[in-house]
């Protein structure tokens, strides 16, 4: 994975932390905030003032149409598909590139099962200080796993940290799969294809016309942002991503995007924001 990856976990972040001065935040999350690093923390803590919050969702719209709806909306699908596995038997989870994400601190269910908190080495090493910083310690439920998606052999790995498959495992890979090559995506799919039956897989995408320029979406800044200069890789059409599951041995259960996002949460919330079309979701099962 480019290492200019690394960056990329900060700012959607920092948006789950402004939303929570929204006065019904799409999502609750109270740690957000704590786990950035200290100056994205102090863009955070502005966002309390409603000016402040709403040039920093500007900004991002401006750059990314859609993309602070998305950004939540996201992160709420897959914590619901997440709740849904837990009650149907889920016994550990991975979270495949996990940035700052919040999930194994502020979900209670999580404190009763472990959790495995994989991405690159300098993610994982500013999230270990992080974590140390807000909670004295790493949580005893939590692994903090840093590994190379292009390099590092995922089933040794996940294998040395306890995570052995044998079990139903609810894995989450967000905003992670456009900023690998194909073959990374396989080599992930492959280590996937082993997972015990009753699995689930959380996942989220960016389109393949966005990534060949066909279709910019309204968004050409995000287009020479991150395509031009090769941070996005890879991507699928809608339409691929159930065949392609399929080959690894897993079925599309739901497949959402800027409409379900909508639907589902911001009309229900009385939200007006718009989500963007460019990066949609998926939840599949074994």
């Amino acid at each position: 994975m480019n290492r200019d990856a690394t960056q990329t976990a900060i700012g959607p972040m920092v948006i789950v932390a402004a939303e929570q001065y929204e006065p019904a935040p799409l999502i609750r999350d109270p740690w957000a905030r704590y786990l950035l690093p200290a100056g994205a923390r102090l863009a955070a803590a502005a966002a309390r003032w409603s000016v402040a919050r709403h040039s920093l969702m500007a900004a991002t719209d401006k750059k990314f149409p859609g993309g602070w709806a998305s950004f939540l909306c996201r992160k709420r699908y897959i914590d619901d598909c997440l709740h849904e596995g837990l009650r149907s038997g889920i016994e550990s989870v991975v979270i495949l590139g996990a940035g700052y994400d919040t999930r194994a601190y502020r979900i209670p269910e999580l404190t009763e099962m472990a959790v495995c908190e994989v991405d690159l080495p300098a993610n994982i090493a500013a999230k270990t200080a992080a974590v140390r910083r807000t909670f004295g310690d790493v949580p005893p439920h939590v692994t903090l796993l840093p590994m190379d998606f292009e390099a590092d052999e995922m089933s040794t790995r996940l294998s040395d940290a306890g995570f052995d498959q044998s079990r139903p495992v609810f894995y989450i890979w967000e905003a992670v799969t456009q900023y690998l090559t194909e073959a990374a995506v396989r080599t992930t799919m492959d280590y996937l294809s082993g997972a015990a039956s009753g699995s689930a897989l959380a996942f989220t995408y960016v389109r393949k016309d966005f990534l060949d320029g066909r279709e910019t979406y309204g968004a050409p800044i995000a287009y020479r942002e991150f395509v031009t200069k090769d941070l996005w890789k890879f991507g699928w059409a809608p339409q691929e991503v159930a065949p392609f599951l399929a080959e690894y041995g897993w079925t599309e259960r739901d497949h959402v995007g800027e409409v379900e996002y909508r639907q589902r949460y911001l009309v229900p919330a009385g939200r007006t924001l718009a989500a963007s079309p460019i990066e949609r979701a998926v939840h599949a099962r074994r």
